[in-house]
């Protein structure tokens, strides 16, 4: 058996590389990276600025239809990303991390409309005066014959045809502030 050795390590001693854990997440993020990039439409491919060899077999990884097949080619794909380095998929991993933030972003704006819309239909008077005076060109009585159509629709579990008028106008005015 061999004693322990508990002589302190000096900067000479060999750096063994990464661990096979980190190689594991690195591995798994290369091939999250690859599924990403397949899922891209093909139009957008061209602008990432990706290997060659790359481009072409994310084009065969789209064509394969079958689960498991689309699973072994993909896992093919991110093997062929890995002999690339990470220093190859630096743009490709921006554009992706612009279209998360992007989305946030909308979904953000589209729940502050239909936080907005909500506050109409439930506050009644006020609310609707209070988007009056935001927008003093705004139909007044257009929008409140919506807003009590969208009530009658909610409680009849009618289609919600002015419900989503609402939402529109909304949108166009604040799009029209936004300019």
């Amino acid at each position: 058996m061999k004693p322990f050795d508990d002589r302190p390590r000096d900067e000479d001693d060999e750096d063994l590389g990464p661990s096979r854990s980190e190689k594991r997440r690195n591995a798994l993020d290369i091939l999250k990276l690859a599924g990403q990039l397949v899922e891209l439409p093909p139009s957008r491919i061209p602008k990432l600025n990706l290997p060659e060899d790359i481009v072409d077999e994310i084009g065969r990884t789209r064509k394969v239809t079958s689960h498991i097949a689309r699973k072994r080619q993909l896992a093919f794909l991110a093997k062929q990303m890995r002999r690339h380095g990470d220093e190859a998929f630096v743009d490709a991993r921006a554009a992706l991390g612009e279209d998360r933030d992007r989305q946030r972003q909308e979904a953000a704006h589209m729940h502050r409309l239909e936080a907005r819309r909500e506050r109409l239909l439930e506050g009644g008077d006020v609310a609707l005066g209070e988007l009056f005076d935001e927008h003093p060109n705004l139909d007044r009585q257009h929008l409140r014959s919506l807003v009590r159509q969208a009530k009658a629709e909610r409680e009849a579990n009618k289609p919600l045809h002015a419900f989503r008028e609402i939402y529109r106008i909304l949108k166009e005015l604040e799009a029209s502030a936004g300019e």
